[in-house]
């Protein structure tokens, strides 16, 4: 019994070290009070920046529109050409689609980075803003022989790209499990995303969580630079409106949420006492068991 003391005092210890400041080598709780970043360090809800061209690479999902433009006369309802003031015909801009196989509709990025255009053949998108795209879709069909087969001039090709699914930038709200793992969720970015937006695509806060351990931490591009960590004060956000710590979410940010110390002191303390009461619990069991066998022995042999 004086070992498993022990070792709970050594289990609170622990728990007690793993949970104290923010230290600079990373994480490991949350200061108070909590030191945020001065204004216009970085985008906050009522300071958000509009984020660069978006790049496209695998698995988004685009919409992609080509057309044909050409010029014909403007017909009257007895099948005329309309005249202008001058006396020439007035001419309209129309729009058809492409011959052989039209290009309208939703396209995978497929995992090498190009579209599957069918009879057009494939381009590579994969690292292109969507203007450069389209361009790069454009260039591909002009040169496309069956074009000048059918008359149709390069210049009068249109290719119109959007994206229909942002899969591929995404960022990550993580659960500590309190000693019983973490969980991730990945949600994709759409660009005005703030931390209590992403809380909030989860449904809140779960009951095992630290409402003073919580933070983002933002990736960095380059190795050996310092980590970039958003300390995040949830009860003034929430009950108080303070939106400084309020940050915007960009690509590949990780919102991390600690457990509560004293859940995470229970559950530490339950892991290490389960297998001592299971065995505990065995050598009662087998005690009771010897000593019910040595009774009715004893009872046998008295009659």
């Amino acid at each position: 019994m004086r070992w498993t003391v022990l070792g709970c005092g050594w289990l609170l210890i622990a728990a007690g070290c793993h949970h104290g400041t923010l230290a600079p080598a990373g994480p490991a709780g949350m200061p108070m009070p909590i030191a945020v970043p001065p204004p216009g360090a970085v985008p906050r809800e009522l300071d958000k920046v509009t984020l660069p061209p978006y790049v496209i690479e695998p698995p988004d999902q685009l919409l992609i529109e080509v057309v044909q433009r050409s010029t014909v006369p403007d017909i009257d309802e007895a099948g005329k050409p309309r005249l202008g003031p001058d006396g020439k015909p007035i001419l309209k801009t129309v729009t058809e689609r492409l011959p052989v196989q039209p290009i309208s509709g939703p396209f995978q990025v497929r995992p090498d980075g190009s579209v599957g255009l069918g009879f057009w053949g494939s381009v590579i998108v994969a690292g292109l803003t969507l203007d450069q795209a389209a361009e790069a879709i454009r260039q591909h069909i002009v040169k496309n022989p069956v074009l000048r087969e059918y008359g149709t001039a390069p210049e009068s090709i249109i290719v119109i790209v959007d994206v229909l699914a942002y899969n591929s930038k995404r960022y990550y709200i993580i659960y500590d499990g309190a000693g019983w793992g973490e969980q991730v969720i990945s949600f994709p970015i759409t660009g005005s995303e703030t931390v209590l937006d992403a809380i909030a695509n989860v449904g809140g806060l779960s009951d095992i969580a630290s409402k003073r351990n919580i933070w983002v931490a933002r990736r960095t591009p380059h190795p050996g630079q310092p980590w970039q960590i958003l300390p995040v004060d949830w009860v003034g956000i929430t009950q108080h409106g303070i939106s400084i710590t309020n940050y915007q979410i960009l690509p590949g940010d990780r919102i991390y949420v600690k457990a509560q110390k004293l859940v995470t002191i229970d559950r530490m303390m339950a892991r290490f006492l389960a297998p001592i009461e299971r065995a505990f619990g065995v050598t009662l069991l087998g005690a009771a068991t010897v000593n019910q066998i040595q009774g009715r022995g004893f009872g046998f042999g008295g009659r």
